[in-house]
């Protein structure tokens, strides 16, 4: 088996570690034997569907992401029939305030987004920082994919994001069961999450997740990596695929500890 990843905008939207994404997913994926190739697509690059298997793009600097936002738009329709077709696909901070509507700057400049989440941002002059601890629907909790009821990581954000309907609900991630709207992701334990007023945290929009979890979130919530492969590669091949168990002992040592810290 294979699996090709898309890293959006490397060169732009990476801060607070979030490369360090892209790193878990590989060794995740060469440790059990499947190849893995990453090919990052940035400005003026030519994007087709039904190339790549799963997608990645980090945070940025409101520079940055209005940058992003102009070569994005080109690049939107063929996101748009990928996340449609059940693609998985991990936004963090400055991609996943682009990945909605729009996000509004202190200078009441609307960026434009490409409108996957039914969602938009809008500037605080209130920066959200800290550890953060997440909720998630205790349907998840059924051994399909999750091993905990909760994601850990750090957020640092102004933007005040909010979920335009659906927030009194949250959503199974299970690719054989698409939801159409956006939800949340989870609900906040610990720290501010999308906006600091409802208590939700991230979006999620049939298999595309939106999060504020820097970190990177992914080493220490190896439940959500291999969510992703395995979501990618039942998409890609149309069949269920187990993952080999590894030995994840140091992982939920670093989940566990922030967990401790914020709890």
């Amino acid at each position: 088996m294979i699996v090709h990843i898309c890293h959006l905008y490397p060169d732009l939207l990476n801060i607070y570690g979030d490369r360090g994404n892209i790193i878990t997913l590989v060794n995740r994926c060469q440790w059990r034997g499947i190849e893995v190739k990453v090919a990052p697509i940035s400005i003026g690059h030519r994007l087709m569907a039904n190339k790549y298997d799963l997608y990645f793009g980090g945070g940025g600097q409101d520079r940055q992401q209005l940058i992003v936002s102009q070569d994005l738009q080109k690049k939107a329709l063929v996101l748009k029939k990928e996340a449609a077709r059940g693609v998985p696909m991990l936004t963090i901070c400055g991609t996943y305030q682009l990945f909605g509507h729009y996000f509004k700057t202190h200078e009441n400049t609307k960026i434009p987004g490409i409108s996957i989440f039914d969602a938009y941002t809008i500037a605080s002059y209130k920066r959200k920082i800290g550890n953060v601890v997440v909720r998630l629907n205790k349907s998840l909790n059924t051994g399909y994919w999750l091993l905990a009821t909760k994601l850990v990581g750090f957020e640092n954000h102004s933007g005040n994001t909010f979920i335009s309907q659906g927030v009194k609900r949250l959503t199974p991630l299970r690719c054989d069961n698409l939801n159409t709207s956006t939800l949340p992701l989870g609900k906040v334990v610990k720290g501010f999450g999308n906006n600091g007023k409802d208590k939700t945290e991230g979006a999620v929009y049939k298999n595309v997740i939106g999060t504020y979890l820097h970190g990177p979130v992914l080493p220490k919530n190896p439940h959500l990596a291999d969510w992703l492969i395995k979501t990618a590669l039942e998409i890609k091949y149309q069949k269920e695929i187990n993952l080999e168990p590894l030995d994840d002992s140091l992982e939920w040592q670093a989940h566990k500890a922030v967990l401790q810290k914020s709890c």
